[in-house]
């Protein structure tokens, strides 16, 4: 996201001295994407960062897959998935490819004992249920239900919770989350037909800056290993930092639809893209209002895409018995569209107040066994009539 932001103290000029009041000097780190081409952002740490004092434990977490190659729609009652104390302990991985992890999390306890820190993958997480704050090495984002979190690769990070009762959907990305580009203009401002816009995002505030050392436990995430690290020193230790390189929220709920007098196809409702998938927010909205409007969408193949629909809240017209947190998959390969009797109720309706996630990939997705413990068994038989 081109969006320059900063935070606590720093130099005017990049790479020159930053002294401490007391003597010394604060330490530059470059948190940087792509090599040094792609965003970044500059950090002054009062420790060395880099002091590892201790590797412990490593151990998998790969997902187990249960389909590899699946043509079967699914319906997985994602609420069923059993709550666990540790956040790292309660994410379960249940829709997977070379570009992505989808998962689910029920954490009931903040994440306090150890710092986490996603070396492969950008994270996005989807607050259903909850509220808290997250805290970064680059400062506090506050979240409630409804809000995205989107944190770069790299940041070390723990959550605190308001709540026991938490549900997340995520999404673990190879490659960055950005804004749509039809959305912005040639140097990345949202233009005035854009869904949402700048004053949207929940930028981090907030900055800690603990001056502490000791053995602090960080578990990185990184080639689908946990590696358990001891640093030195706290990782909160920034002083101040500036860039375009950052975690930031946007609230669902500030997304503003994109309504027409037919009924609009998906890319509308998109939010987010990567180079191999696009999230999308489904919100309450206005129908479509020519006479003869079908507001519920047409079916369509899915020829180039598997598609995730996460079920947020409301009246979700266009499927039968579907509930908070299921979650359905389309793959790629047969077509689908509403369940029977769907096109024809939703004739003369004049607005929805579904509020759902939905992510489409490029590639393929495999089920895992966890997610097939949450398979409703009879989904890919709903058309039938």
């Amino acid at each position: 996201m081109p969006l320059y932001h900063k935070l606590g103290d720093f130099p005017q000029k990049r790479h020159t001295q930053f002294e401490k009041p007391n003597g010394g000097f604060y330490y530059e780190q470059l948190f940087g994407t792509e090599g040094f081409h792609g965003h970044s952002s500059l950090s002054y740490h009062v420790h060395r960062p880099t002091q590892v004092k201790e590797i412990l434990n490593s151990y998998s977490v790969e997902p187990k897959i249960a389909i590899g190659k699946n043509i079967k729609s699914l319906l997985f009652k994602g609420f069923e998935l059993k709550p666990e104390n540790d956040f790292l302990d309660s994410r379960k991985a249940t829709l997977v490819n070379k570009d992505c992890i989808i998962g689910l999390a029920a954490p009931k306890e903040s994440l306090r004992n150890y710092f986490y820190k996603n070396a492969d993958a950008d994270e996005m997480l989807f607050i259903h249920k909850g509220k808290g704050k997250l805290r970064t090495m680059l400062g506090n984002i506050p979240f409630e239900y409804g809000d995205y979190l989107i944190i770069p690769r790299g940041i070390i990070y723990q959550i605190e919770f308001d709540t026991e009762e938490n549900r997340l959907f995520y999404v673990e990305s190879y490659s960055p989350f950005y804004t749509p580009k039809r959305y912005k203009n040639q140097s990345g401002q949202h233009l005035e037909h854009s869904p949402f816009c700048e004053r949207d995002f929940i930028l981090p505030n907030e900055l800690e800056t603990h001056d502490e050392k000791g053995d602090f436990l960080i578990k990185i995430k990184k080639e689908g290993m946990i590696h358990e690290v001891v640093y030195a020193t706290h990782p909160f230790d920034v002083v101040g930092w500036d860039g375009y390189n950052f975690p930031y929220g946007f609230s669902i709920h500030n997304f503003e639809p994109i309504t027409g007098r037919v009924h609009q196809p998906p890319p509308v409702h998109q939010t987010f893209e990567t180079a191999t998938f696009v999230v999308c927010s489904f919100c309450p909205r206005l129908y479509d209002y020519h006479p003869k409007a079908i507001p519920a969408p047409y079916n369509h193949s899915n020829i180039d895409s598997d598609e995730v629909l996460y079920y947020v809240d409301g009246d979700f017209m266009s499927r039968n018995n579907i509930e908070q947190g299921h979650i359905t998959l389309h793959p790629k390969g047969i077509p689908h569209g509403p369940a029977p009797g769907a096109m024809e109720r939703s004739i003369g309706h004049k607005e929805t107040q579904e509020l759902a996630v939905m992510v489409d990939t490029f590639r393929p997705l495999m089920v895992t066994e966890e997610a097939m413990g949450l398979d409703d068994g009879q989904y890919y038989k709903s058309w039938c009539e």
